[in-house]
């Protein structure tokens, strides 16, 4: 059937591939505990074959970053490729290649699968404004984190989709790890600035501290080892320490990376903050 399997189908990056892919007449299976095409738990391999069956290709990611560091990813890639997966396509972080990052096994076992493969490690979605953990301060006045003056090139998740599909479908990405990242580094307060200015709403940008910043995602539920994790990210910012822009966009599609002024006008007028 040769049809191309995409984890996390109904996620940020998972349902964008699949559109894509649709789009170009492509069979496309979407697997995830939700909503998918089929259901999925990478934490229950008995939903494993069935998603994998007729499979060429596959999109993978780990979705819980609490299980990141156990064989769920290396597993799944083990079982892929006995039941004749030829090409993954792994949605990984920035440093994932360093022992001890949480995403470094599952890099490993996609590099030494025998299947062809690419690895993508993405910035900051700039989605984080419109359908993730941010909105809900650009919504309230007030974006509060903890990155001061630090800047980060923001990546547009339809780019990191079209760099996926493309991966998916195409030999010429096949053994690149890409860096994928905005075309130039801003910091929150003028990501705050931009969308003020697009929407016409109030918005401003407030540093925060990391203790305060920890305790406020651990009361929205957010296990306190995950709020550490993404707090401690945020700070590298603040830092110093985030990625700079890698030109990977541009390399693997021919264009450059969408910028983060175009993404906010556009979602302003989408009615994303409304």
């Amino acid at each position: 059937m040769n049809t191309i399997l995409i984890l996390g189908g109904t996620g940020k990056t998972g349902r964008r591939i699949a559109r894509r892919l649709a789009d170009d007449g492509l069979p496309v299976r979407t697997a995830s505990r939700n909503g998918g095409d089929i259901p999925f738990d990478l934490g229950a391999p008995a939903t494993w074959a069935p998603a994998l069956e007729g499979v060429t290709a596959a999109y993978v990611l780990e979705p819980n970053l609490l299980a990141s560091s156990d064989d769920r990813v290396p597993a799944f890639v083990r079982r892929a490729a006995a039941a004749g997966v030829r090409r993954l396509v792994l949605l990984s972080a920035p440093r994932a290649g360093e022992e001890g990052h949480p995403l470094h096994a599952a890099e490993q076992a996609v590099r030494g699968s025998g299947m062809d493969w690419t690895i993508l490690r993405p910035d900051w979605f700039a989605q984080n404004f419109t359908e993730g953990p941010w909105r809900a301060g650009i919504l309230g006045g007030t974006l509060a984190l903890p990155t001061g003056d630090g800047r980060t090139p923001f990546i547009d998740a339809e780019d990191i989709a079209e760099v996926a599909a493309s991966a998916l479908t195409e030999d010429r990405h096949r053994g690149r790890i890409y860096h994928l990242t905005g075309p130039r580094a801003i910091s929150f307060g003028e990501a705050a600035d931009l969308i003020a200015g697009a929407t016409g709403r109030t918005v401003r940008y407030a540093d925060t501290d990391p203790e305060v910043h920890v305790g406020r995602l651990v009361a929205n539920g957010v296990p306190s080892v995950v709020a550490r994790l993404l707090t401690g990210l945020l700070v590298d910012i603040r830092e110093g320490r985030g990625t700079a822009p890698s030109g990977d966009v541009e390399r693997a599609l021919g264009r450059p990376a969408r910028r983060l002024e175009d993404f906010v006008a556009d979602a302003a007028a989408a009615g994303h903050w409304s």
